[in-house]
């Protein structure tokens, strides 16, 4: 009688697409949603003198508000690049994870990194913002970037060598995918912008 092979835990763990598909759809969705957080006014003294309403001037000028926004402009600006890349990545990541047949463990913790990155978006963001004209934050900046750009490719190029990949899936899909995703390559909206706002 043939004893079966021992099951290891390496075997079997990670290895649900639709988890991992599901765990990135909703840290995307945070990270997406915590970049307005960016965006919170500062009540003006100014705009809500303390009087009644009904008195003499209580209603302050619009030029006020004009320049509450316009202390807004670079969280407003940190915040639209950083939502565009954002869903950049995420359609990158959905690509990929359509082309794969099933995952494992290390290819799960490959992508578990890539969130990391992603998690971390806001925060770089409101760095950026804050300190948009110092070299150090727009540093950090571009690092988050450069990061889920070599990570989502390292995801790629891993499960092209492990074999993950579905039948149907040709040689031209994988490069293309390689293509989108590798941090050299890659020219989000954010790198764009930062590229034109970099301190000389």
């Amino acid at each position: 009688m043939v004893r079966p092979m021992p099951v290891s835990y390496r075997q079997i763990a990670g290895v649900s697409l639709e988890r991992l598909a599901a765990l990135s759809d909703g840290i995307f969705a945070v990270a997406m949603t915590l970049l307005v957080l960016g965006l919170s006014v500062r009540v003006s003294s100014s705009v809500h003198p303390a009087r009644p309403l009904w008195a003499s001037g209580a209603v302050g000028s619009e030029r006020v508000v004009w320049g509450v926004l316009r202390g807004l402009a670079p969280h407003l600006l940190t915040y639209l690049v950083s939502f565009l890349t954002l869903g950049i990545f995420w359609v990158g990541q959905q690509t990929q994870l359509n082309q794969f047949s099933r995952s494992n463990r290390d290819l799960t913790w490959i992508h578990l990194a890539f969130l990391l990155g992603v998690s971390l978006m806001p925060f770089s963001t409101m760095l950026l913002a804050d300190y948009i004209t110092y070299r150090l934050a727009l540093a950090v900046y571009w690092l988050n970037i450069v990061l889920l750009g070599a990570l989502l490719y390292a995801g790629m190029r891993y499960a092209k060598r492990a074999r993950l990949l579905k039948e149907d899936v040709t040689a031209e899909m994988t490069a293309a995918s390689e293509r989108g995703s590798s941090p050299t390559r890659r020219c989000t909206p954010s790198t764009c912008c930062c590229r034109c706002s970099a301190p000389t």
